[in-house]
């Protein structure tokens, strides 16, 4: 490896120079860079021959753009297997968030300071602070893949992250608000109130989201082999994704088993007896269609139901008439204010049922213990699960206990 200068005229007859750094990269190949300053030449020498020897560098025009890095890197998650929702996310992320401001810059020029001003730059064009860690998740998967395959060097997302202590962590879990019981968890009336408006085939479904805790993706893709009515519990092997394909769950932990009360097991028993079945597209000997019972909340043709008619036909349309509503500050024609459904997504029930796990049994609740908790939920980690609804847990510090502990000590 050489640093020299290197001078010429130009066709006008106008000297200049410049600093050449002549080297040999990790795969052998002979490359040419040139400096304006020979400081900035010593800087890149002194830099490539640490990289050269650790057999990670690699040259300005071998390196992809992070258009050309992003191709491969959503063909890499396809060719493993990533769930199809998944990888529509990463395409979005990549068509809408990543390639619009950078994807012709060179993998080798992404450094700490360029990525801090692309997330700049995603905040001042709208994002929110939420999409934007999502972006910059995706962002660090992709170098990561990139690395991999030695198009570049360095994982400046990771890098970024590195230099980011505790207190910038801490701080972006202090701008997230904790769920509110009443705003985002259903009271414990609420839900009163709703189960004696349930009827039809919402009775089963809301009984289930509500005292199973199930996700809705999960109540989508739930088969009648995972009830066990014997032992009043329903096993949680397999999901309904947006695509309304059936797949496992996305984490170990969401493979569980969840006990059921009485009221959803009768539930269930009843429903079984009008429950839709599947055609199998096979028929019998006397020519009728062979249907087999599969799913335990499908659609009328007995496949997947999707969000979008459980939503508003079952939780929406239930909460009406109920009265669980809010105010929209509209009136109709009659002058009457328009009111619509207090909780708009399934996750909601999920959310009241995580707090029935959590409140003491004086309360109405299971008075369940963490760990315990978590692993009703389907929970990757306890971590999840505390950050989540650690803020429901019963408090033993009061001044009750407080006082006692203290007279204790001192006699």
């Amino acid at each position: 490896m050489s640093v020299r200068k290197r001078t010429w005229t130009t066709g006008k007859g106008v000297e200049k120079e410049a600093w050449v750094v002549d080297y040999t990269d990790s795969k052998g190949v002979r490359r040419l860079k040139t400096f304006d300053r020979k400081k900035e030449a010593d800087n890149f020498a002194a830099t490539a021959h640490v990289e050269v020897r650790e057999g990670l560098h690699v040259a300005d025009s071998a390196s992809a753009t992070i258009r050309e890095a992003g191709k491969l890197w959503i063909a890499a998650r396809e060719r493993a297997g990533r769930e199809q929702a998944t990888v529509a996310q990463y395409k979005q992320h990549l068509d809408l968030h990543i390639t619009p401001f950078i994807g012709d810059t060179r993998l080798n020029a992404l450094n700490v300071p360029a990525v801090r001003s692309f997330e700049d730059q995603l905040r001042d064009e709208g994002r929110s602070d939420a999409m934007v860690r999502k972006v910059l998740v995706s962002l660090g998967s992709l170098l990561a893949d990139a690395n991999e395959r030695g198009l570049c060097t360095r994982n400046a997302v990771r890098d970024m992250r590195g230099r980011r202590g505790p207190a910038d962590t801490r701080q972006s879990k202090r701008r997230k608000a904790k769920l509110r019981v009443g705003v985002d968890i259903p009271t414990p009336e609420e839900i009163r109130t709703l189960c004696g408006f349930l009827s039809g085939k919402q009775r089963p479904l809301m009984l289930t989201a509500i005292f199973t805790g199930l996700r809705a993706s999960e109540l989508r893709g739930l088969p009648w082999a995972a009830i066990d009515f014997d032992k009043s519990e329903l096993r949680v092997y397999q999901r309904a994704d947006r695509y309304n394909k059936i797949g496992r769950p996305k984490s170990e932990a969401g493979e569980r088993t969840v006990p059921m009360p009485a009221i959803v097991t009768n539930a269930l028993r009843e429903w079984k007896l009008k429950c839709p079945r599947r055609d199998t597209g096979k028929v019998d000997e006397a020519g009728e269609p062979i249907r087999v019972l599969d799913l335990v909340f499908p659609n009328g043709q007995g496949n997947v139901e999707s969000l979008g008619n459980i939503i508003n036909r079952a939780l929406i349309p239930v909460q009406l008439k109920a009265g669980i509503t809010v105010d929209t500050g509209k009136v109709d024609d009659e002058g009457k204010p328009v009111l619509t459904a207090k909780y708009t997504g399934m996750h909601a029930l999920r959310h009241f049922y995580a707090s029935w796990c959590i409140n003491s049994r004086e309360d109405g609740g299971l008075g369940l213990q963490p760990k315990t908790v978590q692993e009703r939920l389907g929970h990757s980690s306890i971590v999840m699960t505390m950050d989540v609804y650690g803020h429901l847990f019963p408090k033993a510090e009061g001044n009750d206990e407080m006082t006692a502990a203290a007279n204790a000590l001192l006699g």
